[in-house]
């Protein structure tokens, strides 16, 4: 009888837990607006339309650049944001990307449009390798051993003759018309960037990543609870790896050239990293917000004063401002005030 009773009032909480998520859930959906993302994809979509009406080719650049960001960040978010490892390395991956698909289309004429996908399995799979070895330290140390790794892929990538060493590798360029050019690399960049912030909405939704969150909070009491943080964290850094290797391989064929000055260097890894904590780190829609705001304020910076170190300098004091009053970057810190406008709602 005890036992039936006990039962009994287990399923009465159990029942009582999920009807209060289910609560929680429709609460959450009403301050979300799914449409606004879907729209700009439309719009986006239909942009290349006003080629029509004239040359748009430096608008169709700008936003192909930013979704080539957005795809890097929201990537380096599942590491860095949902897990609380901060890389300086991830221009390892981009490079590997841009490699891969570029000695294919370099020695076989196979677009790094196809084979976007492989290169960012082989970037996973290095990175899958990487984070065994370099995710058993944690904090400054891990921070280290990723700026490590850039260095050393750089001077091996300097030497080694098959892939051009340090004059790096030409790639033929594509027979459209200058007007239309761009167009292919644009769809591939804006559905990449689609397919990246969907993809990490269901990482963040899922076990796998209510895992990683634990990590990020305190990883020694998600390892007592059962969670293999090991595991965790290295499948992480593959994911991660993976969709900064996409956007490398396809970022290859639009400059029609590779070479390790352009790929390795400390600036791409530094801008995943910037573009995240300003826009919101953790978040879905931060990494986007951070990207839009990072290119729009060094394209400003570059018209207006040069490619000098005004620029720089103009750009890191903007940074600064928008830190101070945002410490938790743009979409964190409104979160957070519960001022955030329905249509960056994306979590």
């Amino acid at each position: 009888m005890a036992i039936t009773l006990q039962n009994s009032d287990t399923s009465a909480v159990l029942e009582a837990r999920r009807t209060h998520n289910d609560r929680l859930a429709r609460r959450a959906e009403q301050t979300r607006a799914v449409w606004f993302p879907r729209a700009v994809l439309v719009l986006l979509l239909a942009l290349p339309l006003l080629q029509v009406t004239g040359n748009y080719n430096y608008v169709l650049h700008l936003v192909l650049y930013t979704a080539c960001y957005v795809v890097m960040a929201a990537g380096w978010n599942v590491l860095g944001g949902f897990t609380g490892y901060v890389s300086l390395g991830h221009a390892v991956f981009f490079a590997i990307g841009g490699y891969f698909s570029g000695v294919l289309l370099a020695r076989f004429g196979i677009s790094t449009l196809l084979t976007a996908p492989l290169a960012g399995l082989a970037a996973a799979a290095v990175g899958y390798a990487v984070g065994m070895i370099t995710l058993k330290v944690r904090g400054p140390s891990f921070i280290i051993s990723s700026i490590a790794l850039l260095m050393i892929f750089r001077i091996l990538f300097d030497h080694w003759g098959f892939i051009g060493g340090a004059n790096g590798l030409s790639l033929p360029i594509n027979q459209l018309d200058v007007l239309w050019a761009k167009l292919p690399y644009y769809y591939a960049f804006i559905l990449m960037a689609a397919f990246t912030v969907w993809a990490t909405y269901r990482i963040k939704h899922s076990k796998f990543g209510l895992g990683l969150r634990a990590i990020s909070k305190d990883e020694i009491k998600a390892e007592s609870a059962g969670i293999d943080t090991r595991f965790y964290k290295v499948l992480a850094f593959a994911i991660s790896a993976f969709f900064v290797g996409m956007a490398g391989a396809v970022w290859g064929e639009y400059l029609t050239y590779l070479r390790p000055n352009i790929f390795l260097i400390i600036l791409v890894s530094a801008n995943l990293v910037l573009m995240c904590i300003l826009g919101g780190k953790g978040t879905i829609a931060g990494p986007v917000v951070g990207a839009i705001l990072i290119v729009g304020i060094n394209e400003l910076f570059v018209a207006t004063m040069g490619a000098s170190e005004l620029n720089l300098l103009g750009t890191g004091l903007v940074m600064a401002i928008v830190l101070m009053f945002f410490p938790l970057g743009v979409v964190g810190t409104l979160a957070r005030k519960g001022k955030l406008p329905r249509v960056l709602n994306w979590d």
